[in-house]
């Protein structure tokens, strides 16, 4: 889909194999990351989740994590989708939603995922995704805002995410602010 032009353009699939239509996140700020259950950075499930609940509880509907599961970085997450939920749910008590699995490099890297990569390369411009828990920010208009790598604690991006989920609070508040001037 190389017209794309913001976040919700794609429909990924979901766990159950559905189209996933990242339109239904109009207007909040969400954190993508690619997830792995068989890693080092697996611990990170934690973190996630802690962020997803902590920015919920301060501003709630305003932001989401989406997990996209991958077993592209040492054969990480080889389980089915189902068993992926699972242990994301079991180990981690994680309740933002993981989507089903997916390719972010090579011939079969999913259309988001490409999208992502090339309105926000890494280091040096590097295009690809390097391991698993790397962490994109998309703001409320769909537009990638940061980039983390996998070393990046979900946790020490709350303040970011917290000044992202006020801009676009501020920026829904105009139109209802000049409308009562007029």
């Amino acid at each position: 889909m190389s017209s794309a032009t913001t976040f919700y353009d794609f429909e990924p699939l979901d766990k159950k194999g559905d189209p996933f239509p990242l339109s239904s996140l109009k207007g909040k700020v969400v954190l993508v990351v690619n997830t792995a259950s068989k890693c080092g950075f697996t611990p990170q499930f934690k973190g996630l989740e802690q962020l997803y609940k902590s920015v919920n509880s301060k501003y709630p509907d305003s932001f989401t994590v989406l997990g996209f599961p991958c077993n592209q970085f040492g054969n990480q997450d080889p389980g089915s989708n189902d068993e992926i939920q699972t242990f994301c749910q079991v180990n981690y008590g994680v309740t933002f939603p993981v989507l089903g699995k997916i390719d972010v490099n090579g011939s079969n890297a999913a259309p988001v995922f490409e999208w992502l990569k090339s309105e926000k390369p890494g280091i040096m411009g590097l295009k690809r995704i390097k391991w698993n828990f790397e962490k994109f920010l998309v703001d409320s208009n769909g537009k990638v805002v940061g980039r983390w790598g996998s070393i990046t604690k979900p946790e020490s991006l709350e303040d970011t995410i917290l000044k992202e989920v006020e801009k676009a609070k501020k920026q829904s508040e105009a139109p209802k602010e000049e409308a009562k001037l007029s």
